[in-house]
C-alpha cells in the first residue's frame, strides 16, 4: 500500500491593518472625487472590524450599512450586488435576511477581498447611491492588485 502524497496548499497572507487602512483611504478618496459622503468598513476573514471611516457629514445609518454589506459579502463570498435578486419574494436566498442573528444586508456595496484566489476579508461602502458604493468598494481593491 502507497502513502499518498501530501496535499500542499499556497500559504496566503491574511488581510492586514494596513492593507486595510489602504482600502479605507482609497474607497474614500473615490468618494469625495464624486462630492458623496461615505462610511467605509473592512473586515477580516474571521468578520472582525479592520478599519472603519465616516465622513463627518455622511448619513449616520452608513456605518452600520457599510459594515453589513462588508458582512453579508464576506459571510456569502459575493458582491453584495450580485444576491440583490436572490432575497427577493421566490428567490432562493428569500428568508435569509432574517435568518441569521447578525442581520445582512443585500444593497450593492459590499465586496469580498481575495488574495491569491482565497478570501481574506471584504470592504463595504454605505452613504452613496448603492451602484456607486459598489464603484467605490471596487476602486479601493484596485490598491491591493
Amino acid at each position: 500500500m502507497s502513502t499518498p502524497a501530501p496535499i500542499r496548499t499556497a500559504v496566503v497572507a491574511p488581510l492586514t491593518t494596513t492593507d486595510a487602512e489602504a482600502l479605507v483611504t482609497a474607497a474614500t478618496a473615490a468618494a469625495e472625487a464624486a462630492r458623496i459622503a461615505v462610511s467605509v468598513s473592512v473586515l477580516d476573514a474571521g468578520g472582525h472590524l479592520l478599519a472603519f471611516r465616516r465622513d463627518d457629514r455622511a448619513v449616520l445609518i452608513s456605518g452600520e450599512t457599510s459594515t453589513r454589506k462588508a458582512f453579508t459579502s464576506l459571510q456569502l463570498d459575493a458582491p453584495t450586488s450580485d444576491l440583490v435578486e436572490a432575497v427577493q419574494p421566490g428567490g432562493p436566498f428569500h428568508t435569509l435576511p432574517t435568518a441569521l442573528d447578525r442581520p445582512l444586508l443585500f444593497i450593492a456595496g459590499g465586496l469580498p477581498v481575495r488574495r491569491g484566489g482565497r478570501l481574506i476579508g471584504a470592504i463595504g461602502v454605505g452613504g452613496g447611491a448603492p451602484a456607486q458604493d459598489h464603484g467605490f468598494a471596487e476602486t479601493a481593491l484596485g490598491v491591493l492588485a
